[in-house]
């Protein structure tokens, strides 16, 4: 009989680190996926994830000082690099109430111009401490305030003496002479003459909200109202002797004094819708209105028609004071022009070199 044999152990059994060994290998496994694919991700292109960078803005001290004396007045700090000089200005009146911003002149040097309030503060700085010299302007008035009060005063003036105060002129000698028509004339081209300047300052001309010196408010306000009151006086004198070649003269000059006053109108109007295309700026030129065409021959026609305006009336009129007004004003338009000209030779100079400044030739 053959002897029972006992079954057998498993394989497993037979070696009792079969279990744990299988186990192990199934473990490096893992690992050495792991690591292959850490391999790969890192043999890749893959970018980093971006850093945040936190922007730095420089900030600016202005240091301000006395331009007499060279005394630090104040310091203005923590002035951002797009601020203006106007809002350096109001950082400024802030810390001395007493000088608002219209009044306060700044310049980089001593004897250097004063400042545009519109240039960029970051054009200035050569560090990150800007020294600016301050000038007490004095009294300002605005631009439309300036030309209003000096436009108003001669026409209430002139009135004044239209009616023949008894003030002014004696009364029974008043009644007794007969009025010429070219008085009565005279009153309504003045009275136009102003009226147009009034009504151009409150809609047709832009002012850029500039300020200038009160002083120049008086002083412009003596010469208008001065030379006003000595003009109406003469030609509404109950003596007043009419023009040499009677109704001819006084009808060819009114119609020269009209067509200056609408000449003038047209240019203005021209000149302060000049930069409303969206283009680039450029030298007006004529339009179908003849009264542009000026424009071909001179560079500033406004002052041309202006003149014209005082010539014609001091022929209408024939009147010294009225004459002498028109001579200064004259010389007054012909320096104007001339600036202004300037001005243009250095903004569109091929438009404008062949042109004269206010008549042709002449100027």
């Amino acid at each position: 009989m053959h002897r029972r044999q006992k079954p057998s152990a498993p394989d497993h059994k037979k070696d009792p680190t079969a279990r744990g060994g299988a186990l192990s290998m199934s473990h490096n496994d893992t690992r050495s996926f792991f690591n292959f694919s850490q391999l790969v991700l890192s043999a890749g292109h893959l970018k980093p994830p971006p850093v945040l960078k936190h922007s730095k803005v420089t900030y600016f001290e202005v240091e301000i000082l006395d331009m007499q004396s060279k005394k630090q007045i104040c310091i203005v700090d923590k002035v951002p690099p797009s601020s203006t000089l106007l809002d350096v200005k109001h950082k400024f009146h802030k810390a001395c109430p007493q000088w608002y911003p219209s009044r306060v002149g700044l310049q980089l040097e001593r004897n250097g111009p004063y400042l545009k309030d519109s240039i960029n503060i970051q054009s200035l700085a050569v560090s990150s401490i800007i020294t600016l010299y301050f000038t007490d302007l004095g009294q300002q008035v605005g631009w439309t305030t300036f030309f209003l009060t000096e436009y108003t005063g001669p026409l209430l003036i002139y009135l004044l003496f239209y009616i023949r105060l008894s003030t002014i002129y004696d009364q029974v000698e008043s009644r007794k002479n007969f009025r010429h028509p070219v008085v009565h004339l005279a009153c309504f081209c003045h009275c136009l003459h102003y009226t147009r300047h009034l009504l151009e300052t409150l809609f047709v001309h832009k002012f850029s909200g500039g300020h200038t010196p009160l002083k120049n408010m008086i002083k412009g306000c003596a010469f208008y109202w001065g030379f006003t009151s000595w003009i109406a006086y003469y030609i509404n004198h109950p003596r007043y002797t009419p023009p040499s070649f009677g109704h001819r003269q006084v009808s060819l000059a009114a119609l020269a004094f009209l067509m200056c006053e609408a000449g003038n109108h047209f240019i203005n109007v021209t000149l302060a819708h000049q930069n409303h295309s969206g283009l680039k700026a450029c030298f007006p030129s004529p339009t179908y209105n003849p009264f542009t065409w000026l424009f071909l021959l001179v560079s500033c026609p406004n002052y041309t028609y202006e003149v014209g305006s005082w010539i014609s009336f001091t022929v209408m009129t024939q009147t010294l004071p009225v004459g002498i007004f028109a001579f200064l004003m004259v010389i007054q338009m012909s320096l104007w022009a001339q600036k202004k000209h300037k001005l243009y030779l250095k903004r569109f100079y091929p438009e404008v070199r062949r042109k004269a400044a206010m008549i042709p030739v002449i100027f």
